[in-house]
């Protein structure tokens, strides 16, 4: 019981330093871009530092509160939470189906080491080629593309995006997770005669979880990051990166609308890592208190 209360404290002391650093974090952001402001105005600086181009933070917060069209109710606000809400969802959805792949290649590479040699380097070479030049490439070969009844649309080819993106750290850190099994673990689930299927369930996936979580949060961002510029490279409609595109024709007579939405992406790939570090505790609930200092 003791150890448990024990344990239970240092997640919190890690969470509440967590969020402390994170607050700090938040803290000298602003204070950045107030003093880049400032420094923009005594000297040139190679970009532009006016109000039209980094408006004041308390400018855009007034922003935020706006309404959205003229003699709207609806505040640019709600607008961005709505789209942010849809943006979230459909990289949810990237998300586990990249974390699948990605699994399911991790597994594939370390049972057979000729596979690893094979696919790797294809697995890496996959994340070189430019999302902005292949998202309209996907959506033209998606618009063709007919199951039964189902029709695949902008919003699946969208996810597919999310997921291509999402696949590789998975897939990378999975591998290198399922690997951290010493010679000594794998030799005594040998002489207890278990089978690949059992080590890797009872010896592999939890000797990667510290090389899982770091991956799985990567991933999460990475997700978020194909959804929004494939909805700015596709003009997908609902989401954060559709309201990037519209609020940024109107840089001038609102330029604090686009950076609201901005933030609204930011929000969402730091609450996609969020969950996967509450999905951190408590794969790691029953790690011992040294594990967690």
């Amino acid at each position: 019981m003791a150890g448990a209360t024990s344990t239970t404290g240092a997640r919190l002391r890690r969470g509440a330093i967590s969020l402390g650093w994170a607050v700090a974090g938040v803290l000298v952001a602003i204070l950045l871009w107030e003093a880049v402001k400032v420094l923009g105005s005594i000297i040139t600086l190679p970009f532009e530092t006016s109000d039209q181009a980094m408006p004041h933070v308390w400018t855009i917060a007034a922003g935020a509160l706006q309404p959205e069209v003229r003699g709207s109710d609806t505040p640019v606000w709600q607008t961005v939470l709505i789209a942010a809400i849809y943006t979230l969802v459909i990289a949810f959805g990237g998300f586990l189906i990249g974390v699948s792949v990605g699994l399911l290649l991790a597994i594939v590479m370390q049972r057979f080491a000729f596979l690893e040699r094979g696919l790797l380097p294809f697995v890496i070479a996959s994340q070189t080629v430019p999302l902005i030049a292949l998202a309209p490439l996907i959506v033209g070969i998606g618009n063709r593309i007919t199951i039964g009844p189902l029709e695949w649309g902008q919003t699946q080819s969208i996810m597919f995006i999310a997921a291509y993106l999402a696949f590789f750290p998975l897939s990378v850190g999975a591998l290198r997770g399922l690997q951290a099994a010493t010679p000594t673990q794998i030799e005594l689930m040998r002489s207890y005669a278990a089978t690949p299927r059992a080590t890797l369930w009872k010896l592999r996936f939890p000797a990667s979880i510290p090389y899982l979580v770091p991956a799985l949060k990567v991933s999460a961002a990475a997700a978020v990051v194909g959804t929004v510029v494939a909805q700015i490279s596709t003009g997908g409609r609902g989401g954060i990166g559709r309201l990037i595109i519209e609020y940024s024709r109107e840089t001038t007579s609102q330029p604090a609308k686009v950076y609201v939405a901005v933030i609204g992406a930011i929000i969402v790939g730091l609450l996609a890592a969020g969950l996967v570090a509450l999905l951190d505790l408590y794969l790691t609930r029953n790690l011992p208190k040294e594990r967690l200092t």
